[in-house]
């Protein structure tokens, strides 16, 4: 099953400037704001993308906007050849952090969505693609801060007082991130027990006991693990939505763990015997079969006879139970970022 997995961009937001007793360096902070609001705007169309598209182009298309208006702002910025009064500190800051925003949305990004190909195919996988695009938000981050500090800094330089960014894009922009952290947390957790079911799965199609019975301990591990886990979680907002769909997933995965896997370990048992019984009695021409194992043969095929329907039943039920709880919560995860990340 394919699962939306988000990939979000730091966000650069210039601080709000309140000073009229000192113009010049003002209007010199005003004229770069005015570069970056536009990349801000760009970077809020691209999230609410991700979060409410269903659309691969329209997010594609919000990103190539995002790295024009990058390219846009520094190449305007980059004309401020003396910075202000030959002050060249704080503007080349702001070009370095750029530089490396449009580095990651170009290069990096593509790295990233290598790893997400194949992140599906394994928990590890999975992990490492999610700290890959962890790590570079963070660098991001820290470029963000070296930012923040130099403009306070130029700030000091000139009397001008600096004041944290609470613009209403601001706030949305770090309530969507929010959102796509604590999803992720819980993601994380359902995909454990998701990707160890699609593991068992493919070893009960092989008929491999020895994997099935490993993937089977593995998944009521994993599903207990994860119940602990969400002890710890409180609800995002009061929205309880997706800590009761995970929950729901984890125990459904320990239901089938411990109540489908022995099943069908028993049949697959039972039909081995079936097959091995069938082998020995071929071997041997018909006058030197023994009536014990004629009658042996008989009756494990008799036995069989009953348990396929069983086994078919079995195998149905829990296929469409898995495919229930899977879509129910993708379709949660879906509801709860739509429901979070502001539209507007």
């Amino acid at each position: 099953m394919r699962k939306k997995i988000l990939t979000i961009f730091a966000l650069f937001l210039l601080a709000t400037v309140s000073a009229q007793d000192f113009k010049t360096p003002v209007e010199y902070l005003n004229y770069i704001g005015k570069e970056t609001d536009a990349i801000s705007k760009s970077t809020w169309n691209y999230t609410k993308a991700v979060a409410h598209s269903k659309s691969a182009r329209k997010i594609d298309v919000t990103r190539n906007a995002l790295i024009k208006s990058i390219q846009n702002a520094s190449k305007k910025i980059s004309t401020l050849k003396e910075g202000y009064k030959g002050d060249m500190e704080y503007k080349d800051q702001l070009l370095a952090y750029l530089s490396i925003s449009e580095k990651f949305i170009n290069d990096d990004y593509g790295k990233i969505i290598d790893l997400q190909e194949v992140a599906e195919q394994s928990y590890d996988f999975m992990e490492a693609y999610i700290t890959a695009r962890d790590l570079v938000n963070q660098k991001i981050n820290d470029e963000v801060e070296k930012l923040n500090t130099n403009q306070k800094l130029f700030g000091n330089k000139y009397n001008i007082q600096i004041t944290e960014d609470n613009s209403a894009l601001g706030k949305k922009m770090k309530a969507s991130n929010d959102v796509f952290k604590y999803h992720t947390q819980m993601y994380l957790i359902f995909f454990k027990v998701n990707v160890t079911d699609v593991n068992l799965m493919e070893a009960i199609k092989r008929k491999d006991l020895n994997a099935i019975q490993q993937n089977a301990s593995s998944l009521e591990i994993f599903a207990d693990e994860g119940l602990e886990k969400l002890k710890a979680i409180t609800p995002y907002n009061k929205d309880a939505s997706l800590v009761n769909a995970t929950k729901k997933a984890l125990e459904f995965y320990k239901k089938e763990a411990l109540e489908m896997t022995p099943k069908i370990v028993n049949f697959l048992m039972l039909n081995q015997k079936v097959e091995d019984s069938q082998a020995s009695i071929e071997k041997k021409r018909e006058k030197e079969r023994s009536k014990q194992e004629v009658d042996n043969f008989n009756n494990l095929v008799k036995e069989m006879n009953i348990q396929v329907g069983e086994y078919n039943k079995l195998n149905s039920k829990f296929f469409q139970e898995i495919v229930a709880v899977n879509n129910y919560w993708e379709q949660t995860g879906t509801d709860f970022i739509s429901k979070h990340v502001p539209k507007d």
